[in-house]
């Protein structure tokens, strides 16, 4: 992921594709690649989720093991 990645504002971009979809304001062909352009943006924020979770999971196992 780039260095200026921001999850809020790939979610914002999402929200804005869906609105126009949903509004009937793109042409097909716009549909389509707006379409494209959410799924790819949704890819991106499953996988920095998928990134968070397993640093936090790391984080958590670390904590117990130096519980014992």
């Amino acid at each position: 992921m780039k260095k200026n990645w921001n999850y809020e504002a790939k979610v914002e971009e999402i929200e804005t594709i869906i609105s126009r979809i949903e509004a009937g304001e793109l042409q097909l062909e716009e549909v389509f690649e707006q379409f494209g352009a959410a799924v790819k943006s949704l890819r991106e924020c499953e996988s920095f989720l998928k990134e968070r979770q397993e640093q936090a999971d790391l984080m958590i196992e670390t904590l117990q093991d130096n519980e014992v």
